[in-house]
């Protein structure tokens, strides 16, 4: 570790020397003390990665000191795990109370206390063809209710929307058991669809490993109904997972694998590349950030969504996702003016019940205004996250949560920031966020 401290603490005085400046304007720039950046150069103190990406930005280092910044290991992601045959299933339990959640079962187990009831509903097949057209009926109610049920996922916890969103999804498959093309396959296709959001969902409430189950589900059904994108877009869900624990590579390899997948339409590609580009941006390489979030913007603006069926985010109505991912990465490039600046056109154009979108890109503001040096905005921003976030009780926004009180907390000569840090930190105790 000293050692490690040597060889940045040399690397950011000779860069800081050839740029020209003092070591009390570098300071100044990223917002940290002119002492404590006199230690990183002595080597006394040792370097952070938020430290190593403003100096690299302030620089034009290219990412050069965040790469000799020792960064702890990702975490593995959770292996995919099976979801037919003799492998888990995942079954809900509700307590009096009204809450619930998703516990692993063997199949096997399942069957013999009959939990197993929930995963293999068998409605019966339509026999006629009024039964057939009552089924036309019940597609058009579903993805109503589909639509309803992803505002609700804007709103509120995922403890509220899980319990709908497995019944729905077990409901439907139940439906296409027996029946006849093409009813079999729409029923299936929209039984996967239920099943990726509930994907996404799994992973807003902290469980990783369910997100991945669910998401192995839509992909199974999916293929059954002819719909091969889902198991490309399932490797853009693998990729936010490894995003959230810091790995860059791996973002970077999964996004790049659903872009090369054959027959991939012009909206997931984009997808992935927006991706790819966080990935970049963890890994603070600027240029090829900008050469994915460029062609991001290309597909996206290709894609066709008038079906209003579209696979991922569709919740940042009035804003434009690319510009709000390009504000994501230029905070983690260093660039954080930069990406406050985007964030305030783009989140004044979100509504006001978007509450989830406010909580995960409201918390990327604060964070972007606080590495900025701008801590009593920063701290007025929180309080408004923390609204939001209180409501949408999110694992993932969580996270910035925490990088975010470790940056007001090193300001608590503030008196914005002895106001709001409290219910940061009681917020981030809570077993409800």
């Amino acid at each position: 570790m000293a050692e490690q401290s040597d060889v940045f603490g040399v690397e950011l005085r000779r860069l800081r020397t050839a740029a020209g400046l003092s070591l009390a304007t570098l300071a100044q720039q990223v917002h940290y003390s002119k002492g404590y950046l006199g230690k990183i150069e002595t080597g006394i103190k040792q370097p952070g990665v938020d430290l190593a990406r403003r100096c690299d930005a302030v620089l034009g280092a290219g990412g050069r000191l965040a790469s000799l910044v020792d960064q702890p290991a990702p975490a593995s992601p959770p292996a995919a795990v099976a979801a037919d045959g003799d492998g888990e299933v995942w079954v809900m339990s509700m307590a009096p109370d009204g809450s619930s959640w998703m516990v692993p079962m063997p199949r096997r187990e399942a069957i013999a206390t009959g939990a197993a009831s929930l995963l293999g509903l068998t409605l019966g097949a339509p026999r006629s063809a009024s039964a057939a057209a009552a089924h036309d009926g019940t597609l058009m109610a579903f993805r109503s209710l589909f639509a309803q049920v992803r505002q609700l996922g804007q709103t509120t916890s995922p403890s509220v929307v899980l319990p709908m969103v497995t019944v729905h999804t077990h409901t439907l498959r139940g439906m296409a058991n027996g029946a006849p093309s093409p009813v079999r396959e729409q029923l299936l296709g929209l039984a996967a669809r239920y099943s990726e959001y509930a994907g996404w969902m799994a992973q807003e409430a902290g469980d990783d490993r369910a997100a991945m189950w669910w998401t192995r589900n839509a992909v199974e059904m999916g293929a059954a109904a002819g719909d091969t994108e889902l198991a490309t877009y399932s490797l853009i869900r693998q990729a936010l997972i490894t995003l959230y624990r810091d790995d860059a590579v791996g973002t970077i390899d999964l996004a790049q694998q659903a872009q090369a997948a054959p027959g991939t339409s012009p909206r997931v590609q984009g997808l992935a590349a927006l991706r790819e580009a966080q990935g970049h941006a963890l890994a603070c390489d600027y240029d090829n950030c900008q050469r994915a979030l460029d062609r991001a913007a290309a597909l996206l603006d290709e894609a066709d969504t008038s079906s209003g069926m579209v696979i991922g985010s569709a919740s940042v109505s009035g804003a434009d996702l690319n510009s709000l991912v390009a504000a994501w990465c230029l905070h983690d490039l260093g660039q954080s003016r930069q990406a406050a600046d985007v964030l305030d056109r783009q989140l004044a154009l979100v509504p006001e019940t978007a509450h989830r979108t406010h909580a995960r890109f409201g918390a990327r503001r604060a964070l972007a205004y606080a590495a900025a040096g701008d801590i009593d905005h920063a701290s007025a921003l929180t309080a408004k996250v923390l609204d939001a976030a209180d409501l949408v009780d999110s694992a993932t926004v969580r996270q910035d949560l925490k990088r975010l009180a470790r940056l007001l907390g090193r300001e608590r000569d503030h008196a914005a920031v002895r106001d709001v840090h409290p219910r940061l930190n009681a917020a981030l105790r809570s077993p409800v966020l």
